[in-house]
């Protein structure tokens, strides 16, 4: 298996977690509209419903972080980076990774573990009402999301390497952007013309790939 795979590999991985993942976010849509619902109009709150919103959003935010990490989402104050050389950009990125990612991932695996091992040796119950629902299943979560963000980091140490020998960053996994919903959009539109849609969709090409290259850098400096 050549780098370039392994990487895409690694990126599906995170990638397919992450979207399933995110499909908490319409079971905390219906929990919340549902609380609401029984809150205002029937006049009888959930007790247990505040722990039950945490749990969803908790484990949406965590077991998003390696996609967000293999997409190149995180945010990051790039004044200065994207207008370094691909090279720079990767010499700084791998210095990062070593001094301030691993240590803190690392730390946060090994803690997270052991801090879901008491959660289910004991059983663990929420405290925030008098009989709150069980949570040692949502701190299990914590091990696991550090667990694929330190794959998706090891990745991204490696793209870091292939970087620094060849000049240029390797590719990533392609992902659904939000150029492809406007030219979806605009195609499925009834009131644009053929030549305003076209105009339209390379307008908003051509925007995207300039914020894309102000993320990455120039490689031809």
């Amino acid at each position: 298996m050549s780098v370039e795979k392994a990487l895409h590999a690694v990126d599906a991985i995170s990638t397919w977690v992450g979207k399933a993942a995110a499909w908490l976010i319409i079971g905390l849509m219906l929990l919340i509209c549902g609380e609401v619902f029984k809150r205002y109009i029937l006049n009888a709150p959930t007790a247990w419903i505040f722990d039950a919103s945490n749990m969803f959003y908790g484990t949406l935010f965590m077991m998003c972080g390696a996609y967000a990490l293999a997409q190149n989402a995180h945010v990051r104050g790039d004044f200065l980076y994207s207008s370094m050389r691909p090279r720079t950009q990767a010499m700084l990125d791998l210095a990062l990774y070593i001094l301030f990612f691993f240590p803190g991932i690392v730390a946060l695996v090994i803690a997270g573990t052991d801090y879901a091992a008491d959660s289910w040796r004991i059983r663990e119950h929420s405290n925030v009402t008098a009989d709150g629902p069980p949570i040692f299943h949502f701190k299990t979560v914590i091990p696991i999301a550090g667990a694929l963000v330190l794959l998706q980091g090891i990745a991204e140490t490696v793209r870091c390497i292939v970087c620094l020998k060849n000049g240029e960053w390797p590719s990533r996994l392609a992902d659904v952007n939000e150029i492809d919903v406007v030219e979806e959009q605009l195609a499925n539109s009834e009131y644009v013309d053929e030549e305003s849609r076209r105009r339209a969709i390379e307008s908003a090409k051509h925007i995207d790939e300039i914020a894309r290259q102000r993320g990455l850098g120039d490689s031809e400096k």
